[in-house]
């Protein structure tokens, strides 16, 4: 196998397909990323079994091939080579050259014919969503997945289609994230739960260009993302997702609507105060016309207000500032409506037409004047 190419294609190409190659594993073909030019392009792919990724480059093949080459050392060499052509070229004893310039490097790389291919998946009915609303989708959804695996469900995300809109929900516990997208076609119900390493790693790819699509395919078991000159392989998390319907509440008891830039701000002041891993939480004390935020920690005490519009009763409630900080950072709207029962309700921020939910519990807190 030889073939030549520009030295930002190949190494474009390699920092998207080693997003699927996995830290740790007993399989060391695993550890590689395999190069085919068998049918006449250069195909790039790796494969955790769980994840994998596909992408084809621009270059001129010499000699058709294929081998598997250690993806850590094929990486870092290419990422440390001058910016010219790059020539790779392995021999029947699977020694590899790459050179570039004056430089010049041989590996020994592993036969292709071992390496585990991405599995074959039917595409029929595609959905499609341009990558900027994707890429933002996640953005906005993927902080409240559980970063654990005492249950499976909560380390990835819903994806819910039904006609022109897809709902995308994450939950740990202690907050769901809800975000709705209206799809340019209609499409026939699907509901599967992607894992949220997955969408990490998409969203990294995607260039979150508006002008450009990704098409998603679904099946029982897997699901296809294909953009660009990119194909995306990820078995779905199986189960029953939970019922979060059961879970949101249009009562209040109050409505605060509040300048969101100022809210968050005054949050992100608060945490300066907290140590990492500490768990202090911000209590709200919400009267009319003000809002009163606290906090008190081993490390000092703050206290802030600001100016807000307020329907219904008084109310005192805690939470961990983080979780507002997550919701609030990816709401994009100037004024902002936070509805609130009790200090042991859950609250939502959400705005008039639910395109956004964002739920978070509060906790318990003790007053210390």
């Amino acid at each position: 196998m030889k073939f030549i190419c520009a030295k930002s294609n190949l190494l474009a190409g390699l920092q998207v397909v080693s997003k699927a190659v996995p830290s740790k594993t007993t399989m060391s073909i695993l550890e590689c990323i395999l190069v085919d030019c068998t049918e006449g392009q250069i195909k790039l792919t790796a494969n955790d079994m769980e994840l994998g990724i596909e992408t084809i480059i621009e270059g001129d093949i010499i000699e058709k091939g294929i081998i598997a080459l250690d993806a850590k050392i094929f990486l870092e060499i290419i990422r440390k080579l001058p910016d010219n052509d790059i020539t790779v070229a392995s021999d029947s004893n699977l020694k590899t050259t790459i050179t570039c310039e004056k430089a010049k490097f041989n590996i020994i790389g592993k036969s292709g014919e071992d390496f585990s291919y991405l599995p074959q998946i039917e595409r029929n009915d595609s959905v499609i969503v341009s990558q900027f609303t994707l890429k933002e989708v996640i953005r906005q959804t993927i902080f409240s997945i559980a970063d654990n695996d005492n249950n499976r469900l909560m380390t990835g995300e819903l994806f819910e289609i039904n006609g022109e809109e897809l709902k995308v929900v994450s939950l740990d516990g202690h907050r769901i994230s809800i975000r709705k997208i209206a799809l340019k076609n209609s499409y026939n119900p699907k509901k599967v739960v992607i894992p949220g390493k997955t969408l990490n790693e998409i969203s990294k790819i995607l260039s979150g260009d508006a002008d450009k699509d990704v098409s998603l395919f679904f099946t029982p078991k897997h699901v296809v993302f294909e953009f660009d000159q990119t194909t995306v392989v990820s078995r779905l998390i199986e189960g029953e997702y939970f019922r979060i319907d059961q879970m949101l509440s249009n009562d209040y008891e109050t409505k605060v609507i509040i300048n969101k830039k100022e809210f968050l701000s005054c949050i992100d002041r608060a945490t300066l105060l907290v140590k990492e891993g500490d768990k202090k939480p911000i209590i709200i004390n919400i009267t009319d016309g003000s809002m009163e935020l606290k906090i008190n920690s081993t490390v000092g005490s703050m206290n802030e207000q600001i100016d807000i519009e307020k329907l219904g009763r008084d109310l005192m409630i805690g939470f961990n500032p983080k979780f507002l900080i997550d919701a609030l950072r990816v709401i994009d709207d100037e004024q902002i409506s936070v509805y609130l029962v009790n200090p042991k309700a859950p609250c939502f921020i959400r705005n008039d037409d639910n395109s956004y939910v964002y739920l978070i519990l509060p906790v318990n807190f003790t007053t210390v004047n």
